[in-house]
């Protein structure tokens, strides 16, 4: 059975950092292409990250580009979120899923999500 877990978020000041882990079980993780998402109160959830199978092409929402960093160990079937000068509108739920297209592979997310990770950045 597919598992997602995701894990490392937290509270936060502006202008800090957090890594976010998701850890996978039950799929060929490194032939997947990954995303994060997150979903803030009263909106849906929307794609911040996005990385190929092998991991050499990534894409950013223009809110996170040029201050997150995703990443993967396809040895530990791990996807990773480097998250760094942190914005209060950065706060939200954040989870993990396979989905886009590496090439001309395409897969869309798995039905069942994890339960995500809080990240809350206030003062």
């Amino acid at each position: 059975q597919v598992r997602l877990m995701e894990s490392g978020g937290g509270l936060v000041h502006p202008g800090g950092s957090l890594t976010l882990s998701c850890e996978t079980y039950g799929f060929a993780f490194s032939e997947m292409p990954m995303r994060w998402y997150r979903q803030a109160p009263g909106k849906q959830r929307e794609m911040v990250a996005h990385i190929s199978g092998p991991g050499r092409r990534t894409e950013y929402s223009d809110d996170v580009k040029g201050r997150f960093t995703i990443s993967r160990d396809n040895d530990k079937d791990v996807l990773y979120l480097r998250m760094n000068n942190l914005k209060p509108e950065d706060t939200a739920v954040y989870f993990c899923n396979k989905g886009g297209c590496t090439g001309s592979i395409c897969t869309s997310p798995f039905t069942s999500w994890g339960q995500g990770t809080q990240v809350t950045v206030a003062s």
